[in-house]
């Protein structure tokens, strides 16, 4: 069991800078990554869950806070897909050999959009494994707006809306949506590199199961599991759902 050392990454300059919090549990390779979905923390459940897996298996693991999120500086209101995927890409660069990347909702399109970078570079990543993943999340925010929330985008540069999980109220960007379109993958093959796992809930009403399955109509090159959990909502935090989660990673090991 290694011990936990926590740390900051300096990303971005000027106006642009600001501080990642990092914790990294020592271990060895291929270690674990994991990305937070949209507005959530890696001290979350599924998080620590594979923490835990981690500290059992001896494994590196890595977790960290997107700008304007958690523990991490900058404001939540500067945040986009940019952003948050250049952060990722500093903090995996801090870690061990190819990891194994694990990304929820939101942190699902990121962990493709940064297998796709490390591909292209040459160290493709071990596995990825996908928990209801957002894939071009931006495109489904914009299509659920109401017009009330359209006038609002257009006159504030935001609009919120209640979650749904009970913490409070969810502010969505023009900044954040225009952003998106820069990083769309639907539409052309997905290359990964690596075997990718999807863990998809039958109740998920934020990314349904049609949204997944349509993802892997795109990844054609790479070998894909897809577990679909009838009962399972977006969020797959349940003591069941996380067992599944670290049998996927331990799969991949």
């Amino acid at each position: 069991m290694g011990s936990i050392h926590s740390f900051s990454v300096t990303v971005g300059k000027g106006a642009a800078c600001r501080e990642i919090a990092v914790e990294q549990r020592a271990g060895n390779t291929p270690g674990l990554f994991w990305l937070n979905g949209f507005r959530s923390v890696m001290s979350g459940l599924k998080a620590m869950s594979l923490d835990a897996l981690g500290a059992e298996k001896g494994l590196e693991v890595t977790r960290f806070d997107y700008s304007g999120h958690g523990q991490s500086g900058g404001r939540f209101d500067d945040g986009t897909i940019s952003r948050w995927l250049e952060e990722a890409e500093a903090v995996l660069a801090t870690t061990g050999a190819a990891p194994i990347v694990c990304g929820s909702s939101m942190g699902g399109w990121i962990a493709l959009l940064l297998a796709r970078r490390q591909l292209a570079k040459g160290t493709p990543l071990k596995g990825l494994v996908l928990i209801a993943p957002a894939t071009d999340a931006t495109t489904r925010i914009l299509a659920r707006m109401s017009d009330a929330q359209q006038r609002q985008l257009e006159t504030l540069g935001f609009y919120e809306r209640e979650s749904a999980y009970g913490d409070g109220m969810y502010r969505y960007t023009r900044r954040l949506i225009e952003d998106g379109t820069h990083h769309l993958l639907f539409g052309s093959v997905i290359e990964t590199g690596c075997p990718v796992h999807i863990l998809q809930g039958g109740q998920d009403p934020d990314v349904p199961p049609e949204h997944a399955q349509r993802l892997l109509t795109h990844i054609l090159h790479d070998p894909v599991t897809y577990t679909l959990i009838p009962d399972g909502d977006h969020r797959l935090s349940r003591p069941e759902d996380l067992a599944r989660l670290r049998a996927a990673v331990s799969g991949m090991l």
